[in-house]
């Protein structure tokens, strides 16, 4: 039996069953590669689903961490901490909101934005208003409320759904007009759709759908959990889009691979939260709060999110070569900054199998998208590799 079948073994026999894992166990990763069990190497474009922006194991930030643990690890929101502050405080020199409030994860941020929104509606401005307004292609977590505002394929065997969420097509701003009503306390929008298959929203939809916010007096929200941190080509992918929301949500790459979210608002807004009104017993805690510190200090001296809108754009461009190459295997090349999907004209599982094969992880989203989501400090040279690889297996598809 080989090291990895005795692995997934023991998974199968311990862990709940709810992922369709990847036919490889990790053992180490360094940089922007990955190592399995047999000494195989893959070029990781998933990063850990957009979490290793730094590649993985960033000497700079394990050596932070490290130091971390020897100072402090846990005191609880209870206390006045440090490396929470300070994170706090880079985090608000990037945008126009000035608040923040830390937590664990992207779905955690994002109950947060629904709870203030409702809660300063309710306490701030005297509203009998509730309702969430999400779009068609969204995805905002995995908990009950953020299923709610999901796509409904992640709702069943779940129901019924919490109430107060509503859910329009993408990009129609009349529906969105007809859609909110005096219940209405907030409108939340993904800035690009990733699981729902890597579209950036139209600019001038988006636009309507603040200035519709701004005109009812409802709140616009923007999860930028997968899109932010420097991965649009800003360090938040509504300033590509000239928008400020009231509040936005981010994750995932914010502390270099370990566990945190946040909530960042204006601080009009953050009037709604007062003692008591929202809590959590991690979030913010030192160690992840300390690499979160080094991670934004390293993109900041390093430019990376510059670097991903420069490289996201020759990389968008690269893709376009293949599509007009190879005539009929490519529907359309989409993406952000690093944010990129390639929408196949067929199902994309051989594709991304034989990938797999070469040396290359990614991800299929939508059955026929592959989804590129490499750290921000990716050579082109690992890009203009897997451009080799991609056409090389769409070729032998089409053969």
């Amino acid at each position: 039996m080989s090291n990895f079948d005795k692995l997934k073994e023991r998974a199968d026999n311990v862990l709940c069953q709810t992922y369709a894992r990847y036919p490889i166990a990790v053992k180490s990763a360094k940089g922007g590669r990955l190592y399995d069990f047999d000494g195989n190497e893959y070029l990781d474009l998933l990063a850990g689903l957009a979490v290793m922006s730094l590649g993985h194991c960033h000497p700079e930030v394990a050596r932070v961490v490290s130091e971390q643990t020897h100072k402090l690890w846990h005191v609880s929101n209870l206390f006045y901490q440090e490396e929470q502050v300070a994170l706090a405080e880079k985090l608000v020199a990037t945008s126009h909101c000035k608040r923040v409030f830390f937590c664990n994860s992207g779905a955690e941020a994002n109950e947060a934005l629904f709870k203030i929104s409702r809660r300063y509606q309710q306490k701030i401005k005297h509203k009998d208003a509730h309702e969430v307004i999400s779009f068609s292609g969204c995805f905002h977590g995995r908990t009950m409320s953020t299923l709610a505002v999901g796509p409904e394929k992640y709702r069943e065997g779940f129901l019924p759904m919490p109430v107060g969420f509503t859910q329009i097509v993408r990009g129609d701003l009349a529906a969105l007009e007809k859609a909110i009503t005096p219940a209405t306390a907030a409108v939340i929008m993904e800035i690009v759709q990733g699981e729902g298959g890597i579209y950036p929203m139209d600019p001038e939809f988006a636009k309507g759908v603040q200035a519709l916010c701004r005109k009812n007096g409802v709140l616009f929200l923007v999860d930028e959990v997968q899109t932010g941190m420097g991965r649009s080509g800003k360090w938040w992918a509504f300033q590509r889009y000239g928008l400020e929301p009231d509040a936005f949500s981010l994750a995932k790459a914010v502390a270099g691979g370990l566990p945190m979210g946040a909530m960042l608002c204006s601080d009009e807004l953050a009037k709604a939260f007062d003692f008591g009104s929202h809590g959590t017993t991690f979030g913010g805690n030192p160690i992840c709060a300390a690499a979160g510190c080094k991670v934004m200090e390293i993109m900041e001296r390093d430019k990376l999110p510059q670097r991903a809108g420069e490289m996201g754009k020759w990389a968008l461009e690269r893709f376009a070569r293949i599509q007009a190459d190879l005539p009929g295997a490519i529907k359309e090349v989409r993406g952000l900054g690093l944010l990129l999907g390639i929408d196949l004209t067929f199902p994309g599982k051989p594709i991304w199998e034989a990938l797999l094969k070469k040396g290359f992880v990614l991800n299929l989203t939508q059955d026929t998208v592959l989804r590129l989501l490499p750290p921000l400090n990716i050579e082109r040279a690992d890009l203009e590799a897997f451009a080799v690889a991609l056409e090389e297996v769409l070729r032998a598809h089409q053969a």
